[in-house]
């Protein structure tokens, strides 16, 4: 039997919220630990039942699996951060930017202020688009 379904299906802001949190464990993550991450972190005070909850939706969407291990219920992340990011930045350009990029760089370039620095990686990033240089290569 399939432990979850492999579906492209958004996440809810809560599930968002918990999400982030076991991925910022960088491991799997106890019941009680993502509860305190959850109340401490992001300000979530939800009940053991609710966050139960949520994992089983999380679990159906295909982006988590709840296992037991001795006394502890834990929380193993199916799907990267980085790759649903990729997902959402994807939906998104296609959605409100008509799949251009240049569309998305005007609009990141308009609506903050960008140091120098940054415009240089990013030109640095623009002119890897040839197959010279790693978009991974040119963070930081």
């Amino acid at each position: 039997m399939k432990e979850y379904y492999e579906e492209e299906r958004d996440l809810s802001a809560s599930e968002s919220i918990i999400m982030k949190a076991i991925w910022g464990k960088g491991e799997d993550i106890s019941m009680p630990e993502l509860i305190d991450v959850l109340r401490t972190k992001y300000h979530k005070d939800y009940k053991r039942t609710t966050v139960a909850t949520f994992i089983l939706n999380l679990t159906a969407k295909g982006f988590a699996r709840q296992y037991r291990r001795g006394r502890y219920a834990y929380v193993h992340a199916l799907k990267s951060e980085e790759e649903y990011k990729q997902k959402l930045l994807n939906d998104h350009v296609d959605f409100w930017y008509q799949g251009d990029a240049s569309k998305v760089m005007a609009a990141l370039v308009n609506s903050k202020e960008i140091s120098s620095e940054t415009v240089q990686r990013m030109r640095r990033m623009l002119d890897g688009l040839d197959g010279s240089a790693r978009m991974d290569e040119l963070d930081g």
